[in-house]
């Protein structure tokens, strides 16, 4: 009981209180079973600079390979996941990003999640902000009306290169 009272406060707090706790470990195994699975089915994967974030059980995978035959290597090994329902796979054959690329795209999740929970159109708990290289995804389960409101908020945050909605909508 100890343990669901302590996990219950930390999800309230990280802002995944909209879901269940069960598709909160569903998510966090996703997560932790997805990148061991694509660095182990390559060395190159291993190397190369991957993010795995899940929502609801859709997964976005994110980052820089050095080779196009990787990309679909890297969706095969999470689509073989019981808990995930939808890859989206957004790989690029690149070099790894800087670090200075990755805290600006960490500086740039937070103000677009600050312009998120000062907007009264939308509800940050539903919507999960994924930022790789300047590109904002948004995932999240949302009428079209608060997706819009999202979109439009994330916008308006400077230093946004593009959007990529990857939303379920539930009207």
């Amino acid at each position: 009981m100890r343990l669901i009272a302590v996990l219950a406060s930390v999800l309230f707090i990280s802002g995944c209180a909209a879901t269940s706790v069960s598709q909160t470990f569903d998510d966090t195994r996703n997560e932790s079973l997805a990148s061991k699975r694509i660095a182990n089915a390559s060395p190159l994967l291993k190397e190369s600079h991957i993010n795995v974030n899940s929502f609801d059980g859709i997964v976005l995978i994110t980052g820089q390979v050095p080779s196009s035959d990787l990309i679909p290597l890297a969706t095969r090994e999470v689509e073989k996941l019981r808990n995930v329902r939808k890859v989206y796979n957004e790989l690029a054959v690149a070099g790894k990003t800087s670090m200075i690329s990755q805290a600006n795209d960490s500086w740039l999740t937070t103000k677009i999640k600050t312009a998120l929970t000062g907007n009264e159109l939308t509800d940050v708990t539903r919507i999960m902000i994924v930022t790789e290289n300047g590109v904002v995804y948004l995932m999240g389960l949302l009428t079209q009306a608060e997706a819009e409101a999202a979109v439009n908020a994330a916008r308006e945050v400077k230093g946004v290169q593009k959007i990529v909605k990857l939303f379920e909508y539930i009207n």
